[in-house]
């Protein structure tokens, strides 16, 4: 029950600062949109496309999270937490999105550069990073806890880059007049998000997957069951997680001669929780392995 409460103040705390976040950028999105047409800017609309993505992000991601703390029912035996993953990995494929376009974009403008608001672009662009670092200090502290969080986090942090280019690019521009630095810093942001981008997605990936958290070693693991005592072998290891800060565990083990299966089931219970915070395990015991035969094992 700890765990639970514990996962349902983070999640609370990480909607609350959501949807303040969610405001800020929504309220200043359409500014931003409406001064990269006045401006004729491609790092605004860089920035403001950043901006566009932001708010969607963040909306997928408080969606997320409400829709996560529904109960398991019926047809939902674990419940809704994964749905949180599966706003991560989208809010990754939107911004590749964006990215790609910016880059095509940019490349165009960057050989036949257009006029530019360099002023306007200037206050617009100041402005919106007023409103990425607020948003960025309202996410801060539950990025580490949710990839779903880290996710709407990185397209905050994107943003407030984009804001910083655009910023130094219409200075640049006012001062010399080079009108192809506007594609040049459009096209900047869009490589530097790629890859931030790429291992968001591979993050979600893997927990779709199934596979064995980051922090876990499925070595380590199978060696700490293996060495308990009234056990005689290990084998049907899993290792996964439903989000980023969850695990679960199944796994078959053999018994020792002798050796009583609840205490043993215990005592391995007890081992995974205090020292890999493993708070889920299934743990099937049989008095001879599996893997010998067909009806060996109870």
């Amino acid at each position: 029950m700890g765990a639970g409460h514990d996962h349902s103040h983070v999640a609370g705390s990480n909607s609350r600062n959501l949807s303040i976040a969610l405001a800020l950028t929504t309220t200043f999105l359409v500014a931003e949109v409406v001064g990269a047409f006045v401006f004729n800017s491609l790092a605004l609309l860089s920035d403001a496309a950043h901006m566009l993505t932001d708010a969607a992000a963040l909306a997928i991601a408080l969606a997320a999270i409400r829709i996560g703390q529904r109960p398991a029912d019926d047809r939902r035996t674990f419940g809704y937490r994964r749905f949180e993953i599966l706003a991560a990995a989208f809010n990754a494929l939107l911004l590749f999105a964006v990215a790609g376009y910016v880059l095509w974009e940019g490349v165009g403008r960057f050989f036949e550069p257009e006029p530019v608001g360099s002023g306007g672009m200037l206050v617009v662009a100041a402005l919106g990073l007023i409103v990425n670092l607020v948003a960025m200090r309202l996410l801060a502290s539950g990025k580490e806890e949710s990839l779903n969080v880290k996710g709407a986090y990185l397209e905050v942090w994107a943003d407030m880059l984009g804001s910083l280019g655009v910023i130094a690019g219409a200075g640049i521009i006012m001062i010399t007049g080079w009108l192809w630095v506007d594609p040049l810093v459009a096209i900047g942001i869009g490589l530097w998000v790629l890859p931030r981008t790429w291992v968001l997605l591979k993050d979600t990936t893997h927990i779709l997957l199934e596979g064995v958290p980051d922090r876990l070693s499925i070595i380590k693991i199978r060696s700490a069951i293996a060495e308990s005592e009234g056990v005689a072998g290990v084998h049907d290891l899993h290792i996964w997680s439903l989000t980023s800060d969850d695990s679960s565990l199944s796994v078959h083990v053999e018994l020792a001669p002798g050796a009583d299966a609840e205490v043993v089931r215990t005592l391995l219970a007890k081992m995974l929780r205090e020292r890999f915070n493993i708070e889920h395990a299934t743990i099937q015991t049989e008095s001879e392995s599996c893997e010998a035969g067909p009806g060996l094992h109870p």
